[in-house]
């Protein structure tokens, strides 16, 4: 194993994913014209490896490979390695997941990749160990077997490289288009029900990932349809979610994912995306359902991210790894014998009890807390939180966590949106301020003199151009800002990012939008996703804010690209539409009735009492936009009835007569 301190070309990068590869004795070299020159000049494959800082299995490989002599022996001889951060370069992963999803028939991470100079990938794969195993390959085996091969046949190698690239673009680059239908709505719909647990919730069998959007789609689907089993659905998973050990009961937040059906065992990295979209699950459903529960779930995730994943400058960071002192999950389980020494015998035993604390544990000898089988789970215990606390600051002294503390501009606009929404329901200030930081610090920090966005900042740092996720996410974040406020320089700031996306990103010939920009590095081609998988993808969430913006403006011409967004999504997905769950959310709002409300203020005390009535209204397919009769010029197309705040309401194309009242306003949406 080695020892050496000597650091490699990755040792000025800012990535924490790239500097905890820093002192490998692999000659590591940053994604960049200096490590493909080189691999020209010196007539070698390029050997790459994507992953990110709180990934579990990229630290095995390293810990296996990377810092081993012998490998880095055969990589540094016949190869030149390049480390990439899939969170700052998620342009560079998706070619490359692509490619081996098509190889393998499965990704994950760490990906591996070999290529040639002119980055055209022949052979991928994900975690190796260093000696083959079982069916697996040892990267050692596959190092030699590669280097082989492009000594005596590259051409071979050559020829699949340009054959895959070339298979990948033809994949990525899409013509078809959909008719829009409530058929696929409703396929989507019926897929969550047949492969929903009604034992343990969720969807599938183990692994289980909570993907919020599935159930925010289901709650919106449940809110057109009445369908009272979608909604128990939905209830059921967040409930044992909630209950699991993917909740970290001790300190809040939620893991990744669960690693068996009950969603005990978790992979334990909390990452930024998940608590964002599953406090705004909790969120919806408690508006929804009323159930305090749900209210208290969302409430303990925005404390974690405050407390553990909010910087002094406002911005939130990516992420806290599942490993503590190389050990996955030491930092958050105990044995039973450990609480009673914290607590004493009495509270000991009681807390134990509570979260099914045992000696012989759940989780290699020790335990993780949880609730699966208290069936108080919803009732609020001062004794046990109280006991908590004690426990809490026990837990963060015994072990140390490592925090990927970059600012992604993407994540963090999913969490401004999650802030924003918690203002607009709970109400409570804290969020909104949270919420407006956070925003301010994008405005700030990620954004350049022209307003062009920045995908990443670090230590007083920015990096990369934005990408569509960037953009998308941001506008979402606008949009969830003004609907939570009815501040117009939201809308108007969602406006202009969103014409930026647009002149940007559009495929003006097959439609939909790419990936990266115009003006950004080109690589073999420039990818387009659409599936919603850990967190929406772009595309998605584009359509969706199109759509709302076309209603929130009167806009033909977003109302037009909206359409077309809709339509180039359709015919791209109806062999398994539950896999784009986020783009399901704007086609309801498309195919469903949907309202527009506007509203003239004849003073502004009147607002606190609307945005009141609105938080306790789950109406997704309505949009409202706020003028003040006394301040906007533009309110001067729409009158004031009886001298009194007034309301306009149009369905369907066709608008009521204005009336007064909130409670006229309440009877009307629901």
């Amino acid at each position: 194993m080695n020892t050496n301190r000597t650091p490699n070309g990755l040792i000025h990068e800012k990535s924490p994913y790239l500097l905890q590869h820093a002192y490998n004795p692999v000659n590591w070299y940053p994604w960049g014209s200096a490590a493909f020159e080189k691999a020209k000049a010196e007539d070698k494959p390029i050997f790459l490896s994507i992953g990110y800082s709180t990934c579990h299995w990229c630290h095995v490989m390293a810990h296996e490979s990377f810092e081993d002599n012998e490998v880095a022996d055969l990589l540094n001889k016949h190869f030149i390695s390049i480390k990439v951060d899939r969170e700052e370069r998620p342009d560079i992963d998706a070619i490359y997941m692509a490619t081996c999803q098509a190889l393998t028939g499965q990704g994950g991470w760490p990906l591996t990749i070999f290529m040639t100079p002119e980055q055209k990938p022949f052979y991928a794969g994900t975690y190796y160990p260093k000696h083959s195993r079982y069916n697996l390959p040892g990267i050692l085996d596959l190092l030699m077997t590669v280097s082989e091969k492009w000594s005596t046949n590259k051409k071979d190698l050559l020829i699949s490289g340009e054959e895959i690239s070339n298979i990948l673009k033809q994949q990525n680059v899409s013509d078809k288009k959909g008719e829009l239908s409530k058929n696929v709505i409703e396929k989507a719909a019926q897929s969550f029900k047949q492969t929903f647990d009604p034992q343990y919730g969720g969807f599938g069998t183990a692994p289980k990932f909570p993907t919020p959007h599935n159930l925010m789609f289901l709650m919106r689907y449940y809110a057109i349809t009445k369908d009272a089993p979608i909604l128990q659905i939905v209830e059921k998973t967040l409930i044992q979610m909630y209950k699991g050990g993917i909740f970290d009961h001790i300190g809040y937040g939620f893991s990744r994912y669960s690693t068996d059906k009950l969603w005990l065992v978790p992979h334990f990295e909390k990452m930024l995306y998940d608590n964002a979209l599953l406090t705004m699950t909790y969120l919806e459903a408690f508006q929804i359902t009323g159930k305090e529960i749900y209210k208290i779930v969302a409430e303990k995730i925005m404390e974690y991210v405050t407390r553990e994943l909010t910087n002094p400058e406002g911005g939130f960071y990516c992420a806290q790894d599942a490993d503590s002192e190389g050990v996955e999950g030491k930092y958050y389980v105990f044995g039973s014998d450990e609480i009673i020494s914290i607590l004493g015998e009495e509270d000991g035993k009681y807390f134990n009890s509570y979260f099914d604390i045992t000696s012989g544990g759940n989780f290699e000898g020790k335990s993780i807390p949880n609730l699966i089988k208290n069936a108080d789970f919803d009732k609020i215990n001062d004794r046990i939180n109280k006991l908590s606390a004690k426990v809490f600051d026990y837990r963060k002294n015994r072990t140390k966590l490592h925090k990927d503390d970059k600012c992604l501009t993407s994540w963090n606009a999913l969490m401004i949106a999650a802030f924003s929404k918690a203002y607009k329901i709970l109400g409570d200030e804290k969020y909104y301020l949270a919420a407006k930081r956070a925003a301010l610090f994008i405005d700030n920090k990620l954004t350049d003199l022209n307003g062009n966005l920045y995908v990443r900042y670090k230590d007083g740092e920015t990096y990369g151009e934005g990408l569509l996720d960037d953009y998308s996410f941001y506008i979402w974040a606008q949009i969830e800002l003004y609907e939570a406020t009815f501040e117009i320089n939201f809308l108007e700031k969602a406006i202009y990012l969103n014409k930026n996306l647009v002149s940007n990103f559009w495929d003006t010939e097959s439609g939909g939008f790419y990936l990266n920009g115009q003006n950004s590095e080109q690589l073999i081609f420039r990818p387009k996703e659409l599936y919603d998988g850990a967190i929406p993808s772009g595309n998605s969430v584009t359509a969706y804010n199109l759509i709302k913006l076309a209603r929130l403006t009167g806009s033909t011409e977003l109302e037009d690209l909206a359409n077309r967004q809709l339509k180039f999504i359709s015919g791209n997905i109806y062999d398994y539409p539950a896999g784009y769950s986020f783009y399901m959310q704007a086609l309801i709002f498309a195919l469903y009735p949907s309202r527009e409300v506007v509203c003239v203020l004849k003073d502004s005390e009147d607002l606190l009492k609307i945005k009141n009535a609105l938080s306790k209204l789950f109406v997704p397919n309505t949009v409202m936009l706020i003028k003040n009769s006394k301040i906007d010029s533009n309110a001067n197309d729409y009158e004031l009835k009886n001298n009194q705040t007034t309301f306009y309401v149009c369905e369907n194309n066709a608008c009521s007569e204005p009336f007064n009242g909130i409670e006229n306003l309440n009877s009307r949406l629901n």
